[in-house]
C-alpha cells in the first residue's frame, strides 16, 4: 500500500506534522531493509599469482602491450587492406554499434528524470451533460462545448538519489556497450588474421605437395630406366606410378583449403564470395621475439575489453541496488499548472477563464506485501552474479596469457626436435635414393624414407602455423591494443560496492 499526500492549502499544524511523518516513514524504510545485503566482493588482480615460473624465460617490457593496429606487425599490405574493409563493412560490427546507440538512448531517457517536465495540452470537447448529474441547471441536460488549455510543470525532488542512481546505471551500461563494440572489433580482427594465417599455411602445404609430386615424377623416370635395364620389375614401376595420384590428391586438397579459407576471409570482410578470387598469397613478415608487459596481471584488467565491460556492468548493478533502496523512502514532487477553462468560446481568452494550481506531493510506501524487499533482494543477487562474473573474467584473462606462453615454450622445444628430425630424415632419404640408383636398395625403402621426410615437413609447417596462431592468441589475450579513455578509467577506480 502506498500513501500519497498532496499539500495545497494546509493548516500550519499539518505542515509541522508532515516532516515528522516523513522522518518516521524514513526510519521505517530503513528497518524494512534489515538483513538484506550483497555477498560477492570484487577480487584483487594483484592476488592472482602470475610470475616466477609462469613467466620464466619471457622478456618483460613496459612497451610490450599490443598497439591498436597490431596486425600491421605482420608486414602484409593485403592483410592491412582486408582488416580495414572488415572494420568498415562487417554487419556484426554494425549490430554492436546499434546496441551502443540503444544503450546511449536509454541513458538519455533516464537522464530526463533529473530535469523538470513541462507539458502543454489543448482540448475542446462537445458533450451533453446529464440532467441528473452533478452539474446544475441550466447546463444540465444541454449540449455544451468545454474548452481547456493548460500548461503543466512537475519536478521530482531526488532526496534519496534514486533518479541519479538510475542515470548512473544507464550510463554504466552505455559504457559497457561501448567496450563491447571494441571487443567485437577485436574478435573480428583476430578471426580475420587467424584465417589469413591458415591461408598462408595452406599455401605452404600446397608447395610441399607440388615438390613431392615433382620428386615422385623424377623417381618414376628413374624406375622406368631401371625396368628397361631389367634392374627392377613391373611391380616397382606400378608402385612408382601409383605414388603420383596420391601427390596430386594432396595438391587438390590444398587448393580446396585455399579456396574455402579465401571464402571465409571474404565473409569476415563483409564481402561476397567473388571477393575471395582477388586474394593473393600472403606475404607475412617473420615473427619477432616474444615480450610481455611488466605490469601483469594488474594492468590486464584495464586492457581487456571483455573485463572492462564486465566491470562497467558491476558498476551498473551497484547503482541498481541504490535505486531499489531508494524506493523504500518517500517520493517528493512539485507540480503546478496554469491554463484557461470555459464552457463555450465566449470570453475564453479573458482573465476570468484562467485556472492556476500548485500541488506539492509526497508518496509514502507503507505496506506492499514484500514487493520492495523482493525487488532489492533481486538486484542484490544480480549484483553478486555480476561481480563473480567479473572475478571469473579476470582469472580467465590471466590464465589465457599464461596458457599461450606455456604452449609457446613447449612449441619451441618441439620445433628444435622437428628441425633435427627433418635433417636426419632428409639424409636418410638421400641415402635411400643413392642406394636405389646403385641397385642396392628397393623402391619400398625409397618410399619409406620419402614418407618420413614428408611427415617431418608437414610437422614443420604445422608448427610454424601453430606458433603464429599462439602469438595471435597472445595479442588477443592482452586486449588487442585496447586502452580505455582516461575519464572512463578514472570512473572505474571508484568502489563498485553498493
Amino acid at each position: 500500500m502506498t500513501a500519497s499526500v498532496r499539500f495545497k492549502f494546509f493548516p500550519a499544524r499539518a505542515r509541522l506534522l508532515a516532516p515528522l511523518l516523513a522522518t518516521g516513514l524514513f526510519v521505517s524504510g530503513c528497518a524494512s531493509m534489515a538483513g538484506l545485503h550483497t555477498h560477492a566482493r570484487m577480487g584483487d588482480p594483484q592476488a592472482i599469482a602470475a610470475s616466477g615460473r609462469s613467466l620464466a624465460g619471457v622478456a618483460l617490457s613496459e612497451a610490450a602491450w599490443p598497439r591498436r593496429d597490431w596486425w600491421r606487425d605482420y608486414g602484409d599490405a593485403q592483410l592491412d587492406r582486408m582488416v580495414g574493409r572488415a572494420l568498415a563493412g562487417q554487419p556484426r560490427l554494425r549490430i554492436a554499434e546499434a546496441r551502443l546507440r540503444a544503450a546511449e538512448a536509454v541513458a538519455d531517457v533516464a537522464g530526463a528524470s533529473l530535469e523538470p517536465q513541462v507539458n502543454a495540452s489543448l482540448r475542446s470537447t462537445r458533450e451533453r451533460f446529464s440532467e441528473h448529474g452533478t452539474v446544475p441547471p441550466p447546463i444540465a441536460g444541454s449540449w455544451q462545448t468545454v474548452n481547456d488549455v493548460s500548461l503543466g510543470a512537475s519536478y521530482e525532488l531526488d532526496f534519496w538519489g534514486k533518479n541519479h542512481a538510475a542515470v548512473e546505471a544507464a550510463l554504466d551500461r552505455a559504457h559497457a556497450a561501448q567496450v563491447d563494440l571494441q571487443a567485437a572489433r577485436l574478435m573480428l580482427t583476430t578471426s580475420l588474421v587467424r584465417a589469413y594465417l591458415r591461408l598462408d599455411a595452406a599455401y605452404a602445404q600446397r608447395d610441399l605437395a607440388q615438390a613431392t609430386l615433382a620428386q615422385r615424377q623424377h623417381t618414376l623416370e628413374l624406375t622406368r630406366r631401371r625396368v628397361a635395364a631389367q634392374l627392377d620389375s613391373s611391380l616397382e614401376l606400378t608402385q612408382a606410378e601409383a605414388a603420383l595420384p596420391a601427390a596430386s590428391e594432396q595438391i587438390s586438397a590444398a587448393n580446396e583449403a585455399i579456396a574455402r579459407i579465401g571464402n571465409q576471409i571474404a565473409a569476415l570482410e563483409g564481402q561476397g564470395p567473388d571477393a575471395s578470387l582477388a586474394i593473393s598469397r600472403p606475404r607475412l613478415a617473420p615473427v619477432g621475439q616474444i615480450a610481455l608487459p611488466a605490469d601483469l596481471p594488474i594492468a590486464l584488467v584495464g586492457r581487456r575489453p571483455d573485463v572492462v565491460a564486465q566491470r562497467w556492468r558491476v558498476e551498473a548493478a551497484g547503482h541498481d541496488i541504490k535505486v531499489a533502496k531508494a524506493r523504500f523512502y518517500p517520493d517528493i514532487s512539485l507540480n503546478a499548472f496554469v491554463g484557461l477553462q470555459r464552457l463555450g468560446f465566449a470570453d475564453f481568452l479573458s482573465a476570468g477563464s484562467r485556472v492556476l494550481g500548485v500541488a506539492p506531493a509526497i508518496s509514502l510506501p507503507i505496506f506492499d506485501g514484500g514487493r520492495l524487499r523482493g525487488n532489492l533482494a533481486l538486484h542484490q543477487a544480480a549484483y553478486d552474479a555480476t561481480v563473480e562474473g567479473y572475478n571469473a573474467a579476470v582469472l580467465a584473462a590471466v590464465h589465457e596469457v599464461v596458457d599461450q606462453l606455456v604452449s609457446l615454450r613447449w612449441l619451441d622445444e618441439r620445433q628444435r626436435e622437428e628441425a633435427q628430425a627433418l635433417v636426419l630424415s632428409r639424409h636418410a632419404y638421400a641415402l635411400a635414393q643413392a642406394r636405389y640408383r646403385a641397385g642396392l636398395a628397393s623402391y619400398l625403402q625409397v618410399l619409406s624414407a620419402e614418407g618420413q621426410v614428408l611427415a617431418q615437413q608437414q610437422a614443420v609447417i604445422a608448427s610454424q602455423a601453430r606458433q603464429r596462431e599462439l602469438r595471435l592468441n597472445l595479442v588477443q589475450a592482452l586486449g588487442g591494443g585496447y586502452e580505455p579513455a582516461a575519464t572512463a578509467q578514472a570512473s572505474l577506480t571508484r568502489s563498485a560496492t553498493p
